[in-house]
């Protein structure tokens, strides 16, 4: 597929409430049946960002990856978020990546965000998922791993075409947010694709969404502003390769290894 079809979802979610918020996404999603090709939902979409000691974890698989199957069959879309899972008696801060036909990988969040104690109550994943999608490879990563490019770079050995991130990112610091994806986009030669939400958290923190699609170039395709609803966007592949032919940074790339 040349061109993928992109629906960014920035809702204003309800603290620690599952069911209500699927609800409210189901009645987003739906409209969407065979007219895109990835649903994008935000980080911990179920709970909102709830870490500390009373935050509510389903099991793995629970209900909300359930959910997630169910939505992917009836759009004909793959549909991606995180959620708070507990397995082995620990928490994760863990990204689903279902396709249509039910078939799903993960992602436990590596970098966990100190300043909220979530690197005390959720442990770090220790690999990547790299996923192919309708003709395009994906590498899906969770909010506070926007800040750390390393974790984020293209490479000969984990090669992609679109970057994600799903995030609760507070509006206090929505200006690094979206430096940041530029600066993913433009050092990666690659499309990113960032999904935030709206409204306050039980921690007391105000979101402000801006979800945006970045091209390769740096320049932003989509931008959401702070409004909650859907946001839709294509991407272009021959724009992509294109430029990675026209610009071949990645050809003088540094090579390094992660411990």
């Amino acid at each position: 597929m040349q061109k993928l079809r992109l629906a960014l979802v920035q809702p204003d979610l309800a603290w620690q409430a599952a069911e209500t918020n699927r609800n409210l996404l189901q009645s987003l999603l739906e409209p969407l049946q065979h007219n895109t090709d990835l649903v994008i939902l935000p980080e911990m979409f179920t709970s909102a960002f709830a870490v500390g000691s009373g935050a509510i974890a389903e099991p793995h698989p629970g209900p909300t990856l359930a959910w997630m199957q169910e939505m992917a069959h009836k759009l004909d879309a793959a549909v991606t978020g995180s959620v708070a899972v507990m397995e082995n008696n620990q928490r994760y801060n863990r990204l689903y990546f279902v396709k249509p036909d039910g078939s799903s990988g993960f992602y436990d969040k590596r970098h966990l965000f100190r300043m909220l104690d979530e690197h005390k109550r959720y442990g770090a994943g220790t690999g990547k998922l790299l996923v192919e999608w309708r003709g395009w490879r994906m590498l899906p990563l969770v909010c506070y791993d926007l800040r750390f490019p390393v974790w984020s770079r293209h490479t000969a050995a984990e090669p992609y075409d679109l970057l994600l991130f799903v995030a609760n990112w507070p509006a206090a610091r929505h200006q690094h947010w979206r430096t940041l994806l530029q600066a993913r986009a433009i050092e990666n030669l690659s499309y990113v694709a960032g999904v935030n939400r709206i409204g306050r958290d039980g921690n007391n923190l105000d979101y402000n969404g801006h979800s945006a699609v970045v091209s390769p170039l740096g320049d932003e395709l989509l931008q959401a502003g702070t409004a909650a609803g859907v946001y839709q966007c294509s991407i272009d592949k021959e724009i992509l390769q294109n430029w990675r032919q026209q610009f071949p940074a990645w050809m003088d790339a540094d090579s390094f290894s992660l411990a």
